[in-house]
């Protein structure tokens, strides 16, 4: 159990504030989610577009996982990190680490973020990051009924993701900070319809 240490310079503390993963009242919505949330389920979402988009485009087949399922689910991208937040008591911090784990594990794979395999990629690094990080976290069987998927899958799931990344979960403050950087620049870009550095890494690169 580790935590991240989020006092930085004025630029940096405000990026910190503005998602919501400091306690300044800032980066929290009217429903107490802090916008870190919503900010990376937009992300992931635009994400998830362009992949399909270009996956559709150049008929090229995704590396298919454990992750997969066999069709989208019902809830949305930020449906499911909102019901996540809310019953899982995870640090915002948390969501910021599960989704640089999903950038490394897809890197690793060379595999695509889609609407098939974010939703299990999501509480699978979620669960691991609040294993690692958070002082007080849910077993398994809980973060299972959380997300939507058996005991047993949600094992499966663990054990297939921390091999992929060699159980290599620690992240630097300086890694911690540029992501949270690039999730926030992000934000702005995705209003303006554009897309980020950390986006393309998520989509196709061939």
């Amino acid at each position: 159990m580790r935590s991240m240490a989020l006092n930085g310079k004025a630029d940096e503390s405000e990026t910190y504030s503005a998602l919501g993963l400091v306690d300044s009242g800032k980066g929290i919505s009217c429903s107490g989610t802090p916008h870190v949330v919503s900010i990376v389920s937009s992300v992931l979402e635009r994400a998830i577009q362009k992949n399909e988009n270009l996956l559709k485009a150049s008929n090229k087949k995704d590396v298919v996982t454990i992750f997969h399922g066999s069709r989208v689910p019902s809830l949305s991208v930020r449906q499911y990190m909102e019901r996540i937040f809310k019953y899982s008591n995870c640090t915002p911090s948390c969501f910021v680490i599960a989704y640089i784990y999903i950038d490394q594990f897809l890197q690793k794979l060379n595999a695509y973020l889609t609407s098939l395999n974010v939703h299990r990629l999501l509480i699978t690094s979620i669960m691991v990051a609040a294993k690692f990080y958070d002082d007080e976290r849910h077993n398994n069987a809980y973060f299972a009924k959380v997300g939507g998927v058996s005991t047993a899958e949600m094992n499966r799931l663990e054990m297939k993701f921390l091999f992929t990344l060699d159980f290599r979960l620690y992240v630097t403050t300086e890694v911690f900070r540029k992501y949270c950087l690039n999730l926030e620049k992000g934000a702005g870009e995705i209003r303006d319809h554009a897309v980020k550095p950390i986006e393309k890494r998520m989509a196709i690169q061939r």
